[in-house]
């Protein structure tokens, strides 16, 4: 199982935010690429990034951030916010991002999300947002009436390359991940699965590794920058 450290990207700074809500945002970083840069020093396999501000804006907001990022390191990196179009998923990864992330735009606009990873096999995720195992969307700002389960399965011949799902109430709380319900999905579908929202201890990450499912991974923002995760023992944890 692959731990995902996590940057959001709110006005430039790496922040966290509580439960999705961008006016209880933490900033932890002035500068995103220096603690993009800790994360790898600290020996993490991925980055999980997220431009928060184009979450909402439907486009990049966080560009000039993102590409100071990819352009300090070669760890693969993932993204997420904003992404709605396929010139914008082009861009992304003409600039060395190494998947994209699509969220609303997979209940909105779900055949972009089928031609996009036909066109870049391996390159192309599907983030499903859950609030009461409702798909939220537009930066979490809006909830559909689309069964978390019911869009992940829409896609399993798309060929999309993972699927990260959030339980929103758990995110940024440190009250521990929704195991449960994120093991029922990845056993529901063949797509791998990776874990986000609530990741606050090493106890976390075992209960995951070993929940019943074949999850691919595991994001944890606030737990790192706050100390409860210590990243190179947790990554030596999930090696063993």
């Amino acid at each position: 199982m692959i731990l995902y450290p996590a940057i959001d990207l709110k006005d430039g700074k790496a922040v966290r935010l509580l439960r999705g809500d961008m006016d209880k945002a933490t900033v932890f970083n002035d500068d995103p690429a220096a603690q993009a840069m800790e994360f790898v020093a600290a020996g993490c396999e991925w980055l999980h990034l997220v431009d928060l501000n184009g979450a909402f804006a439907g486009e990049p907001v966080n560009a000039a951030a993102v590409e100071a990022i990819l352009s300090q390191t070669k760890t693969p990196a993932q993204l997420g916010g904003g992404i709605r179009d396929m010139a914008t998923i082009e861009m992304w990864l003409s600039k060395g991002l190494a998947r994209v992330i699509l969220g609303t735009v997979a209940v909105e606009n779900p055949d972009l999300v089928r031609e996009a990873a036909r066109a870049f096999p391996g390159k192309v995720a599907v983030g499903i947002d859950a609030k009461d195992g409702k798909v939220a969307t537009k930066g979490w700002a809006e909830v559909t009436d689309v069964e978390t389960t019911d869009l992940a399965k829409s896609f399993e011949d798309a060929g999309v390359a993972a699927i990260i799902y959030t339980d929103i109430n758990r995110d940024g709380a440190m009250q521990g991940p929704n195991v449960e319900s994120t093991a029922a999905l990845a056993n529901a579908v063949s797509i791998p699965v990776i874990a986000s929202g609530g990741v606050s201890s090493l106890e976390d990450l075992k209960a995951l590794n070993s929940c019943g499912a074949p999850l691919n991974g595991a994001i944890s923002g606030r737990a790192l920058y706050d100390g409860a995760i210590d990243l190179k023992e947790a990554l030596e944890l999930l090696k063993a």
